[in-house]
């Protein structure tokens, strides 16, 4: 029996996402979500999508489990109830986000002993993700340790940027001892979705560029020519950037300085305030874009300033890429934010028509989960939604790296 089958586990701190497809037409099996390990009111619901498990639909499961160990063999006692079990020959691989592969990891890696501590020791660049992700490749390594783990990390499709990019104008070697650079984030539904843009336009991948804009609660852009990141928003950490749900994006450092001396805040509460509390959460008291959306449109001052400083920021960096890039032959929004919010894209788009942009308001206004353009025929640059697929493109990694 042929192994096409990669089981995708994205581990956070406190839940377990997972995704069984088969790679021989990419289609989902299984899907499922554990959330709320460790505490209490833990909760897991699993949705078989092919075999006899279909027909009954959704599973849920509620009851403590304590630690992402018993979530991971929980989720192994689901796909076994519908014949899609760990122990399955036609199992291939597992592939496992990682949040940040630092300067050495590139591409898609099989986990061996040495690159989960290579992993580990990149803790400290990405300390709310990082840890998440190395239990659950422990885990699954425990659980299936002759089967092929791979990681496919999120910074890895910005690792091409250009020198000059990457750095930060500070003294060299104090960013070399502190690993100090822009390393980019959302990297798996960057190359996704600039992938698949390609593929909506009728050209090869490497004859188009274009600019992505992932916007969910995080949100990124990118600058892509030719299938290759050039540029992103995000830097050493997701902070940097758009203006976020809950993250404040692009910032004066000295803000953060003013904010010790002047307003005698820790290190750990001007960390807190600029990842948990600002973004639109902290200009008008709601990180949802739906609801900041209709309270803008219902008047709402303090929803319109964070709706406004929101687009403002988005423009800008559509503005900024277009000059990096030169050419650019479709503008793309992704994620969850992006494909829904018809009144952002609006937003964003209006005005830009020197720079070749322009929205057809009717197929802007239509929802569908299909990628699709929306820019009007004459448009000098396409503008279009797709909508991003971060599990499909990390079992496509994983699949190729182990079959190759």
């Amino acid at each position: 029996m042929t192994a096409t089958r990669v089981l995708v586990l994205n581990s956070g701190s406190s839940s377990v996402k997972y995704q069984l497809l088969d790679m021989t037409d990419s289609s989902r099996l299984a899907v499922g979500l554990v959330e709320r390990i460790g505490e209490e009111g833990s909760r897991l619901v699993h949705e078989p999508l092919a075999g006899p498990g279909a027909r009954g639909g959704k599973r849920e499961r509620t009851g403590a489990i304590a630690d992402h160990a018993q979530a991971l063999r929980a989720v192994a006692e689901e796909l076994a109830a519908d014949g899609m079990g760990l122990d399955s020959p036609e199992l291939a691989a597992v592939g496992h986000r990682v949040v940040h592969g630092g300067t050495r990891f590139t591409a898609p890696t099989v986990i061996d002993d040495e690159v989960l501590a290579e992993i580990r020791s990149l803790i400290p660049l990405a300390p709310l993700h990082n840890p998440a992700n190395v239990t659950g490749i422990e885990v699954a390594r425990e659980l299936r340790g002759d089967l092929p783990q791979v990681a496919v990390f999120d910074t890895a499709f910005h690792s091409t940027m250009p020198e000059h990019v990457a750095r930060y104008a500070i003294d060299a070697a104090t960013a070399e001892k502190y690993s100090i650079r822009r390393y980019g984030f959302h990297g798996t539904s960057h190359a996704y979705v600039s992938r698949a843009a390609a593929a909506l336009l009728g050209k090869a991948v490497e004859d188009v560029n274009v600019i992505v804009l992932h916007l969910g609660n995080g949100a990124s852009a990118s600058a892509v020519r030719g299938g290759v990141c050039v540029e992103t928003s995000m830097g050493l950490t997701p902070l940097e950037g758009l203006v976020m749900g809950t993250r404040s994006g692009d910032l004066d450092p000295a803000v953060i300085f003013h904010l010790a001396r002047v307003g005698g805040l820790s290190v750990d509460e001007i960390d807190s305030l600029l990842n948990k509390k600002s973004g639109l959460l902290g200009l008008c008291g709601d990180n949802d874009m739906r609801e900041v959306t209709r309270r803008a449109e219902a008047g709402d001052d303090a929803a319109r300033l964070a709706l406004a400083a929101y687009v403002h920021r988005l423009k800008k960096y559509i503005g900024a890429y277009t000059a990096v890039l030169g050419r650019v032959d479709a503008v793309v929004f992704t994620a969850g934010v992006g494909e829904n919010a018809a009144a952002v894209r609006e937003a964003a788009v209006s005005g830009l028509e020197e720079l070749g942009l322009a929205l057809d308001l009717e197929a802007n206004a239509v929802r569908s989960p299909e990628p699709r353009l929306i820019s009007t025929d004459y448009a000098r640059v396409a503008v279009a939604v797709v909508p991003t697929d971060e599990e499909l493109e990390i079992a496509t990694q994983a699949y190729a790296l182990v079959t190759s």
